[in-house]
């Protein structure tokens, strides 16, 4: 009597086609047809005398699940102008499985693996990279600690110690290591300097010194 009431009651509240059994679809006219297997579609649905007729999905296409549809997926693409390549090609049971080139991380996982990437990022001069770019994950990157530099943005280099003949000509920074000289060669040129001055300033009480006695000599 129960098993009555719920087929009386199916038939009754429900839409023409919605008791098909698993691996049955309903057809346009209330009809229950078997399903097509994985990699086909439906061409012609069943009649009271022939079963379902199914079509090999083309090229490019392709259906992963038993169905009663008419038409197959479309293949995913795999774009290497965004960071992407086919890992698995698309066959008619199974979508494209899309995979990161190297130099990108995968922005998006989806069932068809990689679905977005990015590239990965470059540190700037003055950090270095602390953990590297992988295919799931960016690249890290962190300052130099003080006394070191990066000039490209790769790995810190500590800053050069000028030997004791040389002189510190320039300070190092996170970006440029420092520049060492000859320090006997800047003692030499500091002296050349402070002779010119001197000369120059002798030269200068000279003249005046002349001028006064050409004025005091003047009647």
């Amino acid at each position: 009597m129960l098993a009555v009431f719920v087929v009386l009651g199916c038939a009754a509240f429900l839409a023409p086609g919605l008791c098909c059994h698993p691996k049955e679809y309903p057809t346009t006219d209330g009809q229950c047809c078997p399903m097509c297997s994985e990699g086909t579609i439906v061409q012609r649905d069943c009649t009271s005398r022939s079963g379902t007729r199914c079509s090999r999905c083309k090229n490019g296409t392709f259906m992963n699940q038993p169905n009663g549809m008419d038409k197959c997926f479309t293949c995913t693409s795999c774009d290497s102008g965004h960071g992407l390549f086919a890992l698995h090609v698309c066959s008619d049971t199974t979508d494209t499985v899309c995979e990161v080139i190297d130099g990108y991380f995968c922005k998006d996982v989806d069932a068809t693996g990689c679905s977005a990437a990015q590239t990965h990022t470059h540190c700037a001069p003055g950090e270095r990279i602390k953990e590297p770019g992988t295919s799931r994950e960016d690249t890290q990157c962190e300052p130099c600690p003080p006394g070191f530099f990066s000039e490209h943005g790769v790995n810190c280099t500590d800053w050069t110690t000028c030997s004791g003949t040389q002189a510190t000509l320039k300070e190092g920074s996170g970006i440029t290591d420092v520049v060492c000289g000859d320090s006997s060669r800047n003692h030499d040129m500091s002296i050349l300097s402070g002779s010119l001055v001197v000369a120059l300033v002798v030269a200068l009480l000279v003249a005046i010194g002349i001028k006064v006695k050409k004025n005091e000599q003047t009647p």
